[in-house]
């Protein structure tokens, strides 16, 4: 081998990535695809000729041979956030109010509008100038690697300019946009699919999330996918502002929309929301809103997060597509809480790119509201362009014959007698030995954002509750038992049971806030059973908790306590915790290693902005020396951190003689300690 080859080699895959660029992020090629292909066979001999120069940043790599087995968990560094939702102009004068009241009367505000693409989250982490890992959004907290999959797409740079990266200090980064499939390319998979008789996807978003899910790299590259970058994260060196994310993400070479603009008021962001709703039908990608973005990333800081969305961003939805149909039937479905849901039963319709066959009618208050009777022609829509609805009846189309709706007095599956508590509009089934619910606790249980056991889907909780293998959580872990009989089930056999159980045996890594979420507390969501397990560390703990103790952990209100010591008060509820501790699930936190600090054990309150933190940030400072953030004022409250327009809750820290301390203090504190 001679020095000109290895050189040569890296002549062909500069050019090969140039070439890359202007065509799948510019779309301005400069060569034929003969030409290109000339270049790519040519670098493809050279590499079989000296494998030793092979390296995983070639454009010769970007298709893998090995299938990938296993899509392994991604702790996000940062959070993956969804966004929260609005849908008219009120919404987003609300949204600019909120940010204006939680910064300095002096602040000025701009916005960067995005359009909101209808694609997958991906997160892609680059380490010195090298595609290192890329993972699905999944929870927001934990992704799946979908590495070998993301490489395959040719907007997606393999490494990145030497120079830049020094320039930048981008030793270390990430960044963050939504894969989508272009519709001309989904229209070719599906005709593709049509001819080879295999099921079509109902839309572009679905055939791109199932895309990045395959094992066969060669499949995904075959499917076109493409992405749209927005954020870049570099801890070294933060850009100042969204708009300069964004142009740096361009010059770094990464596939940028470009039709975002920056407003100097929310006028201004209300004008451009409705421009883009007009260009929706003209792009050859799927979009479903704006993204609403603070440009400043240093008064993002300052306006935190929520639960799990940011409160400098929001989601400006388009109004929803309709289509006319007509109600075949009303049917009525068991939830795992005993709810009884009607579920409209229509005449299939195509609306927004999908086959519409079913459509929510939430509760029998509102069928009664709109008068919503079997046999009309109704307005369907899909709301948040999501979950379709139904809007309205067109009466003058009503057959004469036609009666009103009444609801059941019995549950559809088990035939109990219904109950409606008051103040609610959901009718109940109070069994919990119907079939229903027992299917629906077991489907939530199992599910990736709970107990994540891969292969125990719908089907075949159905199947293996009919056949009577398993009615509660705790026969789960004891499937193992019944092996030899599993086994003998049509269409599953040894090596699909097998799957199965090792998937049952994993799930029991799953920490104790993942575990809270599987046993389906009512109102107790992800987000509540984390806030929950980091405040009492034990399931123990959590049983022998005051109401009041419960509803004082931050954002946790009295709904939720309230129901947690309903749940725990059924003497059924703490069996089942027994029998779930004897299958070797996880009731207790990781014990964290903290050191003692004159944070360890005392408890506190956040109240007003700061200006150096976002409240998220100040509490995760807080707990990680060892403190408590609580939500509301008590006599145990040892210190209340008091921020600019801080509220009700330090006249009554004072009315308790409570140490406060301003936001000064606090930095103090913590730069002793840490």
């Amino acid at each position: 081998m001679t020095v000109s080859v290895e050189k040569r080699i890296e002549e062909l895959r500069s050019e090969i990535l140039k070439h890359d660029y202007n065509y799948y992020v510019l779309a301005q090629p400069v060569i034929s695809d003969r030409e290109y292909d000339l270049l790519v066979k040519e670098l493809e001999k050279l590499e079989n000729e000296n494998p030793e120069l092979i390296t995983a940043d070639s454009p010769t790599q970007r298709v893998g041979k090995d299938l990938t087995k296993e899509f392994k968990p991604v702790n996000h560094k940062v959070p993956m956030l969804s966004l929260s939702n609005t849908y008219d102009e009120q919404d987003l004068f609300d949204f600019d109010r909120r940010v204006k009241e939680s910064l300095s009367e002096n602040e000025k505000v701009e916005y960067v509008v995005e359009l909101k693409i209808d694609g997958a989250s991906v997160s892609i982490n680059y380490v010195n100038g090298k595609l290192k890992t890329a993972a699905t959004r999944g929870d927001g907290s934990v992704g799946e690697e979908i590495t070998n999959n993301v490489k395959t797409i040719r907007s997606v740079p393999l490494k990145i300019d030497t120079d830049l990266m020094n320039k930048y200090h981008l030793k270390d980064f990430e960044v963050r946009g939504e894969v989508f499939m272009r519709i001309d390319d989904f229209k070719i998979l599906n005709k593709e699919r049509e001819a080879n008789g295999e099921k079509l996807f109902a839309n572009p978003r679905n055939s791109t999330a199932g895309t990045l899910k395959l094992q066969d790299p060669k499949i995904v590259a075959s499917r076109k996918l493409n992405v749209f970058l927005y954020t870049l994260i570099n801890e070294d060196q933060e850009p100042e502002s969204q708009e300069q994310g964004l142009k740096l993400l361009k010059q770094l070479g990464f596939n940028v929309n470009d039709k975002f603009v920056v407003c100097r008021n929310i006028q201004e962001v209300l004008e451009v929301c409705e421009k883009f709703e007009r260009i929706r039908d003209t792009l050859n990608y799927e979009i479903d809103g704006a993204v609403v973005k603070v440009n400043s990333v240093r008064q993002q800081n300052i306006l935190g997060n929520i639960a799990k969305s940011p409160r400098w961003a929001v989601a400006y939805k388009f109004k929803a597509k309709q289509a006319f149909t007509k109600l075949l039937d009303i049917t009525w479905q068991v939830g795992r809480t005993g709810a009884i849901t009607p579920v409209a039963e229509l005449e299939p319709v195509q609306l927004a790119g999908s086959t519409i066959s079913r459509a929510t009618l939430h509760n029998f208050d509102e069928i009664q509201r709109k008068d919503i009777r079997v046999g009309d022609t109704v307005v369907i829509e899909k709301g948040g362009d999501v979950i379709p609805k139904i809007v309205s009846v067109v009466e003058n189309e009503r057959p004469k014959k036609s009666q009103p709706t009444i609801p059941p007095d019995k549950c559809p599956v088990c035939k109990s007698k219904l109950f409606k508590p008051e103040n609610e509009v959901a009718l109940y089934c109070e069994n919990p030995e119907c079939l229903a619910q027992i299917k629906g606790r077991l489907i939530h249980f199992a599910s990736r954002g709970a107990m994540d056991i891969e292969g125990l889907g719908e089907a075949l909780i159905d199947l293996f509750v009919e056949k009577g293998f398993i009615k509660n959580f705790s026969d789960i872990y004891k499937l193992k038992d019944k092996r030899s009989e599993l086994i003998k089930i049509e269409r599953l056999g040894e090596k699909s049971i097998d799957n199965l159980l090792n998937a049952i045996e994993k799930s029991k890594t799953q920490p104790f806030s993942k575990v809270l979420f599987a046993i389906g507390i009512r109102y107790v969501g992800a987000g509540a059973a984390q806030k929950i397990a980091d405040h009492f560390n034990s399931i123990d703990n959590l049983i022998i908790a005051s109401e009041e103790e419960i509803s004082s952990i931050y954002e946790i209100g009295p709904s939720i306590s309230k129901s947690v010591k309903q749940f725990f008060a059924d003497k059924k509820n703490i069996r089942m915790i027994e029998e779930l501790k004897k299958a070797g699930l996880n009731f207790v936190s990781e014990k964290r290693e903290i050191k003692k600090s004159s944070f360890t054990d005392k408890i506190f309150v956040l109240t007003g902005t700061l200006s150096g933190f976002s409240r998220d940030e100040a509490a995760s400072r807080i707990k990680a020396l060892g403190g408590k953030v609580t939500s509301s004022v008590s006599k145990n409250t040892d210190y209340v951190i008091a921020g600019e327009k801080a509220g009700s809750k330090l006249s009554k820290a004072e009315s308790f003689g409570i140490k406060i301390i301003n936001e000064s203090d606090f930095l103090d504190m913590l730069n002793e300690n840490e």
